[in-house]
């Protein structure tokens, strides 16, 4: 798959125990990214943060959280990720996204081998 220099950033910010169907949000929209051909996906796990109802969540010791920031990343164009967005928005109860410019620098896998 080829990107344009100038692409999007999709960050979605949720919570670690959010789930659909019994399926962790986070995974089922990696997943959903994967089934509608976004370029990649990324989830990154926080060590602390609040959101809307400013409730801090933090992983320190005394305080272990079950339901730390999870944010999404994913990069593509933007048409594809306003598709995208579009098809999963309903499913997200609770959370933050954003849409940003992004001017990706490169986008390729590693070659194959044939050992």
């Amino acid at each position: 798959m080829v990107l344009p220099e100038e692409g999007y950033l999709l960050r979605i910010f949720i919570g670690e125990s959010d789930r659909k169907d019994g399926k962790l949000l986070y995974e089922w929209i990696v997943l959903e990214a994967k089934r509608q051909g976004m370029a990649g996906a990324t989830v990154l796990r926080g060590i602390m943060g609040f959101g809307a109802n400013s409730r801090v969540h933090t992983a320190k010791i005394e305080r272990l959280s079950e339901d730390l920031p999870i944010v999404i990343e994913i990069v593509d164009t933007q048409e594809k990720l306003e598709r995208f967005f579009n098809s999963i928005e309903g499913h997200i109860r609770e959370g933050l996204a954003t849409l940003e410019k992004a001017y990706i620098r490169f986008y390729r896998s590693k070659p194959t081998s044939n050992y």
